[in-house]
């Protein structure tokens, strides 16, 4: 595991505070997974909520900033360093479950610190 907070975005990923992704799409190492749905720029717990649609059946999956490997405001779309297969096989976002509970982040934190591919 590298020492870079899962939960920061890479400063060379393109970032910039403010802006709105919701409605990006996101694409995974090896394809298209979905569109992002939400996008939080909390500090210490920076993710994205991505609608997987019919891919995996309509589930909603979290990914921690620091998954960002570049995004593209032109194409208006966010690349992530995880395959298909990483993401499909990720705890489910609750949004139920993540409201007030500070630690509901750490199984996705667990999940998502395997070393990259």
């Amino acid at each position: 595991m590298s020492e870079f907070d899962i939960w920061g975005y890479h400063p060379n990923a393109g970032y910039q505070q403010g802006i709105d992704i919701v409605g990006y799409k996101v694409e995974a190492a090896d394809g298209s997974i979905g569109k992002i749905s939400k996008h939080s720029e909390d500090v210490g717990a920076s993710y994205l909520v991505v609608d997987t649609g019919v891919w995996i059946f309509g589930k909603h999956v979290l990914l921690p900033a620091g998954t960002i490997r570049l995004i593209d405001t032109a194409a208006e779309t966010v690349y992530v360093d995880r395959t298909k297969d990483q993401i499909k096989d990720a705890p489910e976002f609750d949004e139920m479950k993540h409201t007030g509970n500070p630690s509901y982040l750490e199984q996705f934190a667990r999940y998502y610190g395997q070393p990259h591919m």
